[in-house]
């Protein structure tokens, strides 16, 4: 089916706003199911990253994430203050900042658990689609990155 310009300018017809969406609904369940474990989602998301590697760096912490320094540095402070996380500077490098797990991070892991499985069973999805879904996303933002890349652009672009 073609569409007209007027079409293509249409909201509705934008992926962006789909994925957009998404992500909000995804945020207001993921703020429902978090509410028991004192994170917020993107606490959650530097959790999932130290549960899965153990004491990485910020700058780990941030590739993973896609997320700079700045965006990061508040977040790891609150969940220093809430004593999940613990942080330390690289004694053979100042600028380095290496974060890990406290007791009570690790203990949190088993609380967390069943989030996953919750968010999936809210999706509607079969575990097949979702794992589909998921693969098309991860291959549209490597496409993504790679059209800022050809375009010039850089890895702060994204």
């Amino acid at each position: 089916m073609r569409t007209t310009t007027e079409e293509a300018l249409r909201l509705d017809n934008q992926v962006c706003f789909a994925l957009h969406a998404a992500n909000r609904a995804f945020g207001s369940v993921y703020r429902v199911l978090l509410k028991d474990t004192g994170l917020t989602y993107p606490q959650y998301l530097v959790m999932l990253v130290l549960w899965e590697h153990g004491e990485t760096t910020v700058k780990g912490l941030g590739e993973a994430l896609r997320l700079d320094s700045g965006t990061l540095s508040p977040l790891l402070k609150r969940l220093e203050a809430s004593g999940m996380v613990e942080r330390r500077r690289s004694p053979q490098d100042e600028r380095s900042v290496s974060v890990s797990l406290t007791p009570a991070g690790e203990e949190l892991r088993h609380r967390a658990c069943e989030v996953p499985v919750r968010i999936a069973a809210s999706t509607g999805l079969s575990l097949d689609e979702i794992t589909l879904l998921r693969t098309r996303l991860n291959d549209l933002t490597r496409q993504l990155d790679a059209a800022v890349e050809a375009v010039g652009g850089t890895a702060e672009a994204r």
